[in-house]
């Protein structure tokens, strides 16, 4: 089982000698700053087994067949089960690792859930995995691919508050456009008030789709204009059935619904890699600006974290938790010191 994912650092600098540094979507909110992207493969631990380096604007969906390549030309092929988040996701790349006899369980867009809606309102099928998420197992179409829909009480209340927060913000901003228009004294440009409720719906977009609003003429008014909105019934009863659930995609076949959903959940561990590579091993800022000493930073800091996780994992088997930052905290607290002791007759020891 190998987990992909990609992240990027960014430099302090314009980085004029190196070219694959460039300005792209920035995991860490630095879009002002050029940068690097990174993409890692850990195991089923954690433990990382290689990386690549990708211009900085590269897309993640485009990383994957040079990465699966590059790893199969290190190590060989075999039957790897490689598990990706829905960022890599293309049916060009499905079909790619299809057609090579590669295995993989991806996330997917969650578009994807319209197709399986009879399955949702569907309540058979469903199974607890876990305490608050149920998972339901059904087959694809042609019948060589496997789809888990996930539902998880957890996700499914925070998306409720978030779809709600952002229909009462959108209802109250077409309110008081609306308020405006009424109580305008001279003519409205109409193109500009349609920009207003373009840029309303891009601020509010998770509930967007709730909305049918209408910028009519009104020559009663000394707008001119008046403006006619609604939600939307449809959108709203979708969007109740579908708070919390989400589905991954596989072509193995044959394992069930909870070792599909615990294996795809494995992807924390490289998520975790890069937390502990950008805090703890500095791989962040880079203040280097040419490419060969941007490579030979970004070698130290993989080859600091393998370091890390085998500390990691002797403390497991020693029974000291799992965390390498409080035993380097402990090990700063040694010292080595030499006392010397003077003693009769000008003698030291």
């Amino acid at each position: 089982l190998l987990l992909y994912d990609v992240t990027s650092t960014y430099f302090e600098g314009e980085a004029e000698r190196n070219p694959q540094a460039k300005r792209g979507y920035s995991r860490d909110q630095r879009p002002d700053c050029k940068q690097v992207c990174i993409g890692l493969v850990v195991t089923r631990d954690g433990y990382p087994l290689g990386y690549e380096v990708f211009d900085g604007n590269r897309v993640d969906v485009t990383t994957v067949q040079e990465m699966v390549a590059a790893v199969e030309a290190r190590f060989g092929r075999a039957g790897r089960v490689w598990v990706m988040d829905r960022g890599m996701v293309s049916e060009e790349n499905l079909a790619w690792m299809r057609d090579g006899g590669r295995r993989y369980l991806v996330g997917t867009p969650k578009s994807e859930l319209k197709k399986w809606e009879a399955e949702l309102l569907d309540r058979r099928g469903w199974k607890e995995v876990r305490e608050g998420l149920e998972v339901k197992i059904c087959r694809g179409p042609e019948g060589d691919e496997a789809f888990l829909l996930c539902r998880s009480a957890d996700r499914e209340k925070k998306e409720s508050a978030v779809h709600e927060r952002f229909r009462t913000r959108m209802a109250n901003e077409l309110d008081r456009l609306g308020r405006r228009l009424q109580r305008a004294r001279k003519i409205a440009d109409r193109a500009q008030v349609e920009r207003q409720i373009g840029r309303m719906l891009q601020r509010n977009r998770r509930a967007g789709g709730c909305f049918r609003v209408r910028v009519c003429a009104d020559p009663s008014r000394a707008s001119g204009l008046r403006l006619e909105w609604s939600e939307d019934g449809t959108w709203s009863a979708w969007a109740r059935l579908t708070e919390g659930t989400y589905i991954l995609r596989s072509n193995v076949t044959d394992w069930s619904g909870e070792e599909l959903w615990r294996t795809y959940i494995q992807l924390t561990e490289a998520e975790a890699a890069f937390r502990v590579q950008k805090s703890d091993l500095k791989i962040r800022p880079i203040w280097h600006q040419r490419g060969d000493r941007v490579q030979a930073h970004i070698l130290v800091c993989f080859l600091a974290f393998a370091l890390w996780k085998t500390l990691e994992g002797w403390q497991k088997r020693a029974g000291l938790g799992s965390s390498p930052r409080t035993v380097l905290e402990e090990i700063r607290n040694i010292a080595s010191v030499d006392v010397v002791l003077p003693l009769e007759g000008g003698r030291e020891m």
